[in-house]
């Protein structure tokens, strides 16, 4: 049964040297299609928002106030708030909400 351990380490570092390598070696010419294109100029970003999110949401002790920094800060930014001020925003409503919640 413990040999079956590093039959899967070795899959797993296939399966990973593979999702590395092959776009390497596949795709010699630039990119052309602007669909492809837009679609790998916005992956970091959905991967970032997709790890973030539900993070921001499951930190606090309530959902709700994660919830309620999550709109605050969104609203902050888009008004051109600074990160520094979206993050004190956020954490002030966190409190607040957890303090009277």
């Amino acid at each position: 049964m413990t040999h079956n351990h590093y039959i899967y380490i070795a899959v797993m570092a296939l399966v990973s040297y593979a999702i590395r390598i092959l776009p390497l070696t596949l795709i010699r010419k630039p990119i052309k299609n602007r669909f492809i294109q837009s679609f790998l100029y916005y992956v970091p970003y959905v991967t970032l928002a997709v790890m973030t999110f539900p993070a921001i949401v499951n930190a606090t002790q309530s959902p709700a106030a994660g919830a309620m920094a999550l709109v605050v800060g969104i609203a902050a930014a888009w008004f051109g708030a600074s990160l520094f001020q979206v993050s004190v925003a956020c954490c002030a409503v966190v409190f607040v909400l957890e303090l009277f919640l």
